[in-house]
């Protein structure tokens, strides 16, 4: 087997902390083991540990009282196409009790991509008063899965998919996968009719779409304008990524969504919230120095956190 590009090994602690899931905290030589606040980090379509390299960059560069620790949930890698949103909150939600136990400080959930789909809907979605409570949230890469397949995706494709996939949903049969043939392998696992519509839905309702343009105001008061006022959020937004469209204004769009929190009973941290510069979707293979503005940001966040009392 040809070795891997760049292989890095990782000093860290497994946590199982449920019957078939766990976390990995990394313990750079710098950071106590034994420190008392944590992020959990929540990652994408298709990730699993290690496979968003920014996270590896702000562990190292964390206060020792502060460690990182990568979840891996019942979607992750291909598992989030019959996955949902309320199965990941479940399961983060065990996992935030887990840490509790052995943490005396904070807890951070921080999301990248579809992860950041996670934070809104661990904060603000059905049941979000039963889970255990966090200290704050971070969102990166906060970006629409319907806009981005609508831009990647045959107009013609999108259309069709969608309606195979709603006539399943209404058939009953939204658990069962939808056939391959309707998205020519655009996303290489299996996706059930509802977790497609939720991703995709033409008609702007999908459990997913947290964070598309167009979304009305209605839909961004029950998310941006409902977060709970003990769980800052800090939004970061890459300037360059490419699953969003070249015409998008995406400070007008973290300003409108800092707006609504602002006008909610929820808090933003504007001072750290913002445009990632030079800033791809997950950052791999970009400038150094873009990379340490990501975690510049994230220290600032953690930073005022560490100052104020603990939940």
């Amino acid at each position: 087997m040809a070795p891997l590009p760049n292989p890095k090994a990782r000093k860290g602690i497994t946590h199982q902390f449920s019957k078939r899931l766990v976390a990995f905290e990394h313990v750079p030589n710098s950071i106590d083991s034994h420190s008392k606040n944590v992020i959990i980090f929540i990652g994408g379509l298709f990730d699993g540990l290690l496979t968003v390299p920014y996270a590896s960059s702000i562990a190292d560069h964390l206060p020792p009282a502060w460690t990182l620790a990568q979840v891996l949930l019942s979607s992750s890698y291909t598992g989030w196409g019959t996955a949902s949103l309320q199965t990941d909150v479940a399961e983060l939600s065990e996992a935030v009790s887990y840490f509790r136990t052995i943490k005396d400080g904070k807890i951070i959930l921080m999301g990248h991509s579809t992860g950041c789909q996670d934070v809104m809907e661990y904060l603000t979605g059905p049941g979000h008063e039963s889970r255990a409570p966090i200290n704050g949230g971070i969102i990166q890469a906060p970006v629409s899965d319907r806009e981005a397949m609508k831009i990647m995706l045959d107009p013609a494709l999108y259309r069709e998919s969608c309606v195979v996939a709603t006539a399943m949903v209404e058939s009953g049969n939204g658990e069962e996968i939808l056939p391959s043939r309707e998205t020519k392998g655009f996303f290489p696992a299996p996706v059930t009719a509802r977790r497609w519509l939720s991703l995709a839905s033409p008609h702007h309702d999908g459990d997913d779409d947290y964070f598309s343009s167009d979304l009305p105001d209605e839909r961004l008061e029950k998310s941006f304008g409902s977060l709970p006022p003990y769980s800052p959020l800090c939004i970061l937004f890459s300037g360059s990524d490419e699953f969003v469209s070249k015409e998008l204004d995406k400070a007008a769009l973290v300003k409108k969504w800092i707006g609504f929190v602002k006008r909610g009973a929820g808090k933003v941290d504007e001072d750290f919230s913002g445009i990632l510069d030079g800033a791809s979707h997950n950052l791999s293979g970009n400038p150094d120095h873009v990379v340490q503005g990501l975690v510049k940001r994230v220290l600032g966040f953690v930073n005022a956190l560490t100052s104020q009392s603990t939940l």
